[in-house]
């Protein structure tokens, strides 16, 4: 509350200070101090000025601060694509770790199926996917973070239920619950090969868009499907999972992402991931 000292502050002579008050009362239109001989005081109307002030002050420097930590990757959001077997597999752990280690980054992962989440990464709808791969579009940077084993699902009464394991070959005649054939492309890419090295094509009954409602159909006793062992945390009442014995394919689950190098949580979460894949190397 004096003129000489608040100028010497701001290192500005104390007229021009003055002045730039005198200027500000006049835009405003109200009296933000009373002045006298002896002392200069706040009014009621240069209080609430001043308290808003120091808001939008500290607000500035707490949104100089946030941009800071977005560049850094400390702060902001990461949009994750994923299928069924992915968040059937590894994704759940690595997500909950990392949550861990990096709170203030927000997660919203989002299930699709791989030909989806390769779109949605084309249109920066989602920021790194985790797809059937591997893939050949080579726009895209590719880190593998699971194989696993193909196995069988069968109802609890059929005749294959009550099996330590099976050959392919054995599921000739039977009825297949799958996925959709444009949804589950890249599975099928997988599968179809594979049955027919074994002598046949799957006799497909029903689809359904998920694990889960293949899973239920399955329990239903409508059919039978091949998945992957990680339908294992998918299991309900009324099916069997039984190993096949004579496939050495493994499905691969892989991360997938643009190249560009963008620093931020998308960063951050790369380098979680190839910490958390030693020895894998980046396709």
């Amino acid at each position: 509350m004096h003129f000489r000292r608040a100028a010497n502050g701001l290192g500005v002579a104390q007229p021009a200070l003055s002045r730039a008050i005198r200027d500000l009362e006049a835009d405003l239109g109200v009296t933000l101090f009373e002045r006298s001989n002896k002392k200069v005081e706040l009014t009621n109307a240069g209080r609430a000025f001043q308290k808003d002030c120091r808001e939008i002050w500290n607000a500035v420097d707490q949104a100089v601060s946030n941009v800071r930590y977005v560049h850094q990757g400390l702060i902001g959001s990461l949009r994750i694509g994923y299928t069924d077997m992915a968040i059937g597999g590894v994704l759940p752990s690595l997500l909950t770790e990392f949550q861990a280690c990096e709170p203030g980054i927000v997660l919203t992962p989002h299930m699709d199926p791989t030909i989806y989440q390769l779109q949605r990464l084309s249109d920066d709808e989602i920021d790194i996917g985790f797809v059937t791969g591997p893939i050949g579009e080579t726009e895209y940077q590719q880190l593998p973070v699971q194989r696993e084993s193909f196995v069988c699902v069968v109802y609890d009464s059929h005749p294959l239920a009550s099996r330590d394991s099976i050959r392919l070959e054995e599921l000739a005649q039977e009825r297949f619950i799958l996925g959709p054939a444009r949804e589950w492309e890249h599975f099928q890419s997988y599968l179809l090969p594979m049955c027919r090295r074994a002598g046949f094509l799957p006799k497909v009954v029903q689809e359904a868009y998920n694990t889960t409602g293949i899973i239920g159909l399955v329990a239903c006793g409508m059919g039978v499907t091949v998945h992957t062992e990680g339908v294992q945390n998918y299991l309900r009442t009324g099916v069997k999972v039984v190993p096949i014995d004579d496939l050495t394919e493994k499905l691969e689950t892989i991360a997938v992402w643009k190249p560009e190098d963008l620093p931020g949580p998308r960063q951050k979460f790369i380098d979680f991931l190839k910490a958390k894949m030693p020895g894998t190397d980046i396709i």
